[in-house]
């Protein structure tokens, strides 16, 4: 089922410029391994080599963090909004 992803603007670049794309994916996982699949570069840059979500990698599915769902298996239906938010520090 094709889900829109949200892009940040520091990943933009591998998009071309496009602020969001839409993929295929049934679970949120999924629809970011197509993200990849169609931009490469993704996967490195929010994946560990454990292949889960950075630490400073902020994914949600509408306006739900998917760490408090069920990460990466989070189911996602048609039509829904992911968001790939990079963490912002500072004092």
């Amino acid at each position: 089922m094709s889900v829109s992803v949200r892009i940040p603007t520091q990943l933009r670049t591998l998009t071309g410029g496009a602020g969001e794309v839409d993929v295929e994916g049934a679970t949120v996982g999924d629809a970011l391994k197509a993200l990849d699949a169609a931009f490469p570069g993704f996967a490195d840059r929010i994946f560990d080599d454990a292949g889960q979500l950075r630490r400073f990698v902020n994914v949600f599915l509408a306006d739900e963090d998917v760490r408090f769902l069920d990460g990466l298996a989070t189911p996602v239906t048609a039509g829904q909004t992911i968001s790939v938010v990079p963490a912002v520090a500072g004092g």
